[in-house]
């Protein structure tokens, strides 16, 4: 009993039931009016949180890579660049994939956001992160870490991860949302979903430029310039300077970048 409540000790708390049990079906009126204020709720706190923060470029992972893993020392780098870019970076706020984004960003003087998710086990702010939400409703946790980002990145994970990448390349498809760089990272990794989409088009499921929506690759550099071409370029980001931070005033270097983009 005592290691089980040391282990709930680490976790972020157990999830809200409210989503669950709104999933079961009808509710009385009153019910379900008092279950539209807490997801209204949520949404306010987090457009507050986030609305200054930039454009960002959102990371997608498992949370259950080790940082000796070396898809955590890829998902770390492709933090460094993104906020070598400018942008700020998102994550689920978990462990994993999502801190090592996030350290990269800090690391590079970036800003590190996260959109964490209240989970009975697995799920709990990571410690690399500047400014971060917990939310009960993995909708509106969908909806926010879609909505102020220029670009996706989907490193390798489990059944959140690709439903996070088929949403994205959906929305895209559907034209729901601009077409936004996405990039799936992991060929080794990801190659038999790789091949049911190419029979997806051979089924005639979906159409030859579908599986265009995406970059498939295993090279940071070649995402960073994917993301600097369709995301900067694409979308006349434009540089914006920030001021150097003056140590004799105190004023923090880890705290403050160099530059970040920022909508024309």
């Amino acid at each position: 009993m005592d290691q089980q409540n040391s282990i709930h000790k680490n976790f972020t708390p157990i999830n809200s039931k409210r989503e669950q049990v709104f999933l079961e079906g009808p509710h009385s009126r009153w019910e379900e009016f008092i279950f539209l204020m807490h997801t209204i709720k949520e949404f306010v706190s987090g457009f507050r949180k986030l609305h200054f923060i930039g454009p960002c470029v959102t990371v997608f992972g498992s949370a259950r890579f080790a940082e000796s893993h070396p898809y955590y020392e890829q998902a770390r780098k492709i933090g460094q660049e993104m906020a070598y870019l400018g942008f700020s970076v998102m994550t689920g706020g978990g462990p994993g994939i999502m801190e090592a984004a996030n350290r990269g960003a800090q690391e590079a003087g970036g800003i590190s956001i996260g959109c964490n998710i209240i989970l009975p086990k697995e799920q709990k702010p990571n410690p690399y992160l500047d400014k971060w939400l917990n939310m009960h409703f993995f909708f509106v946790r969908k909806i926010l870490l879609t909505k102020y980002s220029y670009a996706f990145v989907v490193m390798p994970g489990g059944y959140g991860t690709l439903d996070e990448f088929f949403e994205s390349i959906t929305l895209i498809q559907t034209g729901k949302t601009k077409r936004f760089p996405v990039v799936l990272m992991g060929k080794e990794y990801h190659k038999d979903l790789y091949a049911h989409m190419q029979r997806m088009v051979n089924e005639k499921t979906i159409s030859p430029d579908d599986i265009e929506l995406f970059l498939f690759t295993d090279s940071v550099n070649d995402a960073v310039s994917h993301i600097n071409q369709f995301a900067i370029e694409g979308f006349g980001l434009k540089k914006k300077k920030r001021f150097r931070p003056l140590g004799f005033l105190g004023e923090l270097k880890h705290k403050i970048v160099d530059s970040k983009v920022e909508e024309e």
